[in-house]
């Protein structure tokens, strides 16, 4: 017999006799159930063997695999980093403005503003989401024909062309998260009782934008302004149209102050729904700390 056999023997004598209590299965005879666990345990929780019939629980959006989200796991993305704390404006195309115009939704006899927007119900501002107003858009710009005085808070180059050969004026300008609070539901607002506040000053970063000419801000100096729209018109290869001449002059000039938020109403006035009056101040100390 050969050493192998004796030591085959030789084990067996040695171990125990066989019965239920040391018996095993094979290695690797059985596949064990393991819950999904860490970037490797699949696209859902619980038991794999679950057919497409039973509830079957899946991870929520951005937990694609793993117990950490997709943002916690690539954290060197820095274009995201303070994207929450950016001002956001909204988009309305002037193909959308245009039809709001032919569908009466807005009167272009007055200056279109913020409210005038907000008023249609198409259009709709969540300033607790950090957003500050319109982004005018240039979708439609080459079949826009209406002649407004349009105030909206973002506009590029082409918009103001489009807006301004068909004789119309453009302004960019600012309003603070709680001017925007009073815009978005007027009605609700003078219900209150309270005085119209002032609208503040745009923040350090926003200052250039709202004081460039260029942009129609409506801090920069008219008299730039006016050398912009030409200089404008000779860029895109139209005739400006005269405003001096046309019968809606003072419509269209018509400006806010840079701390009024309402046309025809001023800070700290009160609007009396009820009675149809409006208060206004006459202490010096009111007078002045809603002028300055």
């Amino acid at each position: 017999m050969s050493k192998s056999s004796d030591k085959a023997l030789n084990i067996l004598r040695a171990l125990p006799r066989v019965c239920l209590a040391n018996i095993r299965d094979n290695p690797g005879s059985k596949q064990r159930c393991r819950r999904g666990r860490g970037q490797h345990g699949g696209d859902k929780h619980g038991d794999g063997n679950k057919g497409s019939g039973q509830r079957q629980n899946f991870m929520r959006l951005g937990y694609e695999t793993g117990n950490n989200p997709f943002y916690l796991r690539f954290p060197q993305e820095k274009y995201y980093k303070g994207h929450h704390l950016r001002r956001q404006y909204p988009p309305l195309s002037m193909l959308t403005l245009q039809t709001l115009i032919d569908t009466n939704r807005i009167d272009t006899s007055k200056p279109i503003d913020l409210v005038s927007i907000l008023n249609t119900g198409l259009y709709k501002l969540y300033p607790d989401q950090h957003q500050f107003g319109v982004h005018l858009t240039d979708e439609g710009a080459d079949i826009f024909n209406a002649k407004i005085n349009l105030e909206v808070q973002w506009a590029n180059e082409l918009v103001i062309a489009a807006i301004e050969r068909a004789g119309g004026v453009i302004t960019t300008s600012y309003y603070d998260p709680h001017s925007l609070q009073a815009m978005i539901n007027t009605v609700k607002f003078f219900q209150k009782g309270v005085p119209i506040p002032r609208r503040m000053m745009p923040p350090p970063d926003a200052i250039e934008y709202y004081s460039d000419p260029s942009n129609r801000g409506y801090l920069a100096d008219p008299d730039k302004i006016s050398e912009e729209r030409l200089a404008l018109a000779q860029k895109y290869g139209y005739n400006l149209p005269k405003i001096e001449e046309d019968n809606n002059y003072d419509m269209l000039m018509e400006r806010k102050d840079p701390r009024q938020i309402f046309y025809g109403l001023h800070p700290g006035w009160v609007v009396n729904l009820k009675d149809k009056v409006i208060l206004k101040p006459k202490e010096e100390e009111l007078l002045q700390y809603y002028a300055s």
